[in-house]
């Protein structure tokens, strides 16, 4: 079986704990010019805090591009709480990150991937010294520390054999120069996004000493194991995998399955039609928690949050009264509550749930890690309670990308880094204006942000563009992005929006475009639209649209339904759903989960649902772009909605992004040049940019 799921950095400036800085804020230095596609590669960002057992310490990922390599790479440094002084813990060539302290606090496991080679690693906070626990030949995920410290556990890509069809071949001459050899192929998902063609195995769980050694595998599934979560005493390892006969066919499925690491025996905990995962001991050993949901076929279904006695007695849910997804869950040291992330309402909030279910929100402005576009995202951690709990978090910002704030005992929260002043302060950056629109369609309330760009003011002459997100079952965030600010130094008006189907509003929300969709949702980016027109800001015959994967189906029908836009660019969109169905990577969600048929049985409800059935309407002016190595929604689709336009004499361009996935932004030379080519598309077709070259005869 294939496995698949579904710079050098700069100086640095502390601030003490004493002092709050305001991401807000306005610079008292005057800015001297715009938002650059250069200045991408110079942004900087938090990840992944990590608060000491002892609340004294806090170390991070700080996260760059290094523009050389033209990828993202990431430095470990560790903040003083009590002082706010932060300086470098381990740098150097290569990638760091996942820090995770040891029980004790003395030690501080971490990834490295230097020269493409992944390693674990171990350092001694006291000595600074560290060891090579194992160099391994596939990137090591979801490591954690045995309860005593002496042994971690994680989950490894383990490759196994496939169909063989080879017989004994011609003799090939030393000098000769053959073809490949053949793929043979027997699985139903063989191709995955970001991965290419699967290699024949499955992730399967690993155990290692901590000081060093040789790793035990403590799996052998054709189906594979994740997330191993360890008991208080050491000796069993909570895993998450799926071992029906047929997976693939349902690949949201999972159980909790119990190892016992003494002599390998292993019985599911959780049994029913869904998924469960995420398992999370309780401090004093006796309960798990774990997230899931009962599997309704619907092609969006909430994840909630239960919690079960290890020795008995049925699932308790504790999320039943609160209305939106949970993610991220961790134990408090009593053991009386448990935080989790919750996205509500365009923000991420860390939440605090008790044991009978009450849900009370620490902060709600965790986010800043998505650099591209705004989608919400972002890290916490907790240790300790009461006067000794610590918080530290990834700050959300409209003008920064994320800062580390820490909270101690409900004081107020601190921002201890600035990471992009030194960058930022001299850049020009939009006003962001939030927005509630009641949709046309009905009413329904839809939250939006508009991009302002300095100088535009409310006299109807400044160009728009719609960013619509994807997913479509994701959420857009009030945060920097840096995308949004490529568009607004070159003068554009940018709107972002939550359509129905979009995270963070509800079950009923998300859910109120399945099997519609695209559909209703179209009604409420239009209403938005209208209601950026209504504000004075913008020029109704300079309208723009644009969106990717799921924005880019909507931006296609979009285009089928009404002709106000002057020109759209539709990235790595959908098209048809027959297609895709058979053909993407996660096609049996499609036809399992959305559709809910296969495409032989229920032909018309394909084609009613795919934007391909508009595009006889389209008039727009529409460029196509995906990547050359995306499976997640491959390149046929985006040809199909080319050709189709081409052959109807509609302007088109079809833009292909080479060795890039379905992330076609993850490496920030592409975020840069995709953002410029959509704008250069669309001043090709801005009556005023137009009318301004005829006049200068340019």
């Amino acid at each position: 079986m294939r496995h698949y799921a579904p710079a050098l950095l700069g100086a640095f400036l502390t601030i003490t704990n004493a002092t709050m800085w305001a991401p807000n804020a306005k610079s008292e230095q005057t800015p001297s010019r715009y938002f650059s596609a250069d200045d991408v590669f110079e942004l900087e960002w938090v990840r992944s805090p990590e608060v000491s057992p002892d609340g004294k310490q806090v170390v991070w990922v700080r996260s760059g591009y290094d523009r050389t390599a033209d990828r993202a790479k990431g430095a470990l440094w560790v903040t003083e709480i009590a002082t706010g002084i932060s300086q470098p813990l381990v740098t150097g060539p290569g990638s760091y990150h996942s820090p995770a302290f040891s029980p004790d606090g003395a030690r501080l496991l971490y990834l490295a991937t230097e020269g493409g080679v992944p390693e674990l690693r171990v350092h001694w906070l006291d000595t600074g010294r560290e060891t090579s626990v194992a160099q391994l030949e596939h990137a090591p995920k979801q490591v954690s520390w045995s309860p005593n410290g002496k042994q971690l556990a994680f989950t490894m890509f383990t490759p196994s054999g496939g169909l063989n069809l080879a017989r004994p071949k011609p003799r090939k001459p030393d000098d000769a120069d053959w073809a490949d050899p053949m793929r043979v192929i027997d699985d139903l998902v063989f191709r995955f996004d970001g991965r290419g063609f699967l290699e024949e195995g499955a992730d399967q769980i690993y155990v290692v000493p901590s000081h060093g050694g040789t790793p035990l595998a403590m799996t052998d599934s054709s189906n594979g194991f994740r997330e191993p979560a360890w008991s208080i005493d050491g000796q069993t390892l909570y895993i998450v995998g799926n071992e029906a006969d047929r997976p693939e066919m349902d690949p949201i499925e999972s159980e909790i399955y119990a190892l016992e690491l003494g002599s390998g025996s292993l019985h599911a905990i959780t049994d029913r039609d869904g998924p469960d995962r995420s398992p999370t001991i309780a401090p004093d050993g006796k309960r798990l928690a774990w997230l899931g949901y009962d599997d309704q076929r619907l092609s969006y279904q909430q994840t909630e949050l239960y919690v079960s006695d290890l020795e008995g007695g049925s699932p308790k849910l504790l999320t039943a009264n609160y209305d939106h997804d949970i993610a991220h869950i961790s134990w408090s040291a009593s053991g009386q509550t448990l935080f989790a992330q919750a996205v509500a309402e365009g923000q991420i909030h860390l939440i605090e749930i008790t044991l009978e279910g009450e849900v009370t929100t620490i902060t709600s402005n965790i986010g800043g890690t998505s650099l591209g576009r705004p989608y919400g995202a972002g890290d916490h951690a907790v240790t300790g309670d009461g006067p000794e709990r610590v918080i530290a978090w990834t700050q959300a910002s409209t003008h920064r990308p994320a800062e580390l704030a820490i909270q101690i005992d409900g004081d107020m929260p601190m921002v201890v880094t600035d990471l992009n002043t030194d960058l930022l302060d001299r850049v020009s950056l939009p006003e962001i204006v939030e927005l509630q629109v009641p949709s046309r369609l009905d009413g329904l309330n839809i939250e939006a942000w508009i991009a302002i760009p300095e100088g535009v003011t409310a006299d109807k002459t400044a160009p728009l563009i719609l960013e619509i997100h994807g997913g479509p079952f994701a959420m857009y965030a009030n945060t920097f992005a840096a995308e949004i600010q490529r568009y607004a130094a070159e003068g554009y008006v940018t709107v972002w929006a939550n359509p129905r189907g979009s995270t963070g509003y509800g079950e009923d929300f998300a859910k109120a475009i399945d099997q519609a969709y695209p559909g209703p949702d179209h009604e409420d980016l239009m209403s938005v639209v209208d209601a950026v027109i209504a504000q004075g800001w913008v020029d109704p015959e300079r309208l723009f649209i644009t969106g990717g994967s799921g924005g880019g189906v909507l931006s296609a029908y979009a285009t089928g339904m009404t002709n106000r836009f002057a020109a759209a660019a539709v990235i790595k969109p959908v098209i048809n759903w027959f297609t895709m169905a058979l053909a993407g990577d996660i096609g049996i969600m499609v036809s399992r989960h959305w559709i809910r048929s296969n495409p032989w049985e229920e032909p018309q409800k394909y084609f009613d649902l795919s934007p391909i059935r508009v595009v006889g309407n389209v008039t727009t002016p529409t460029l196509v772009m995906v990547g050359e190595e995306d499976w997640r929604t491959p390149t046929w689709e985006a040809e199909q909605w080319y050709t189709a336009l081409k052959m109807q004499n509609v302007p088109a361009a079809y833009v292909r992004v080479p060795k890039a996935s379905h992330s076609i932004a993850a490496r920030p030379s592409n975020l840069a040049a995709k953002v410029d080519t959509i704008m250069a598309w669309f001043d090709r077709f801005d009556p005023v940019a137009q009318g301004n070259k005829e006049e200068t005869g340019n």
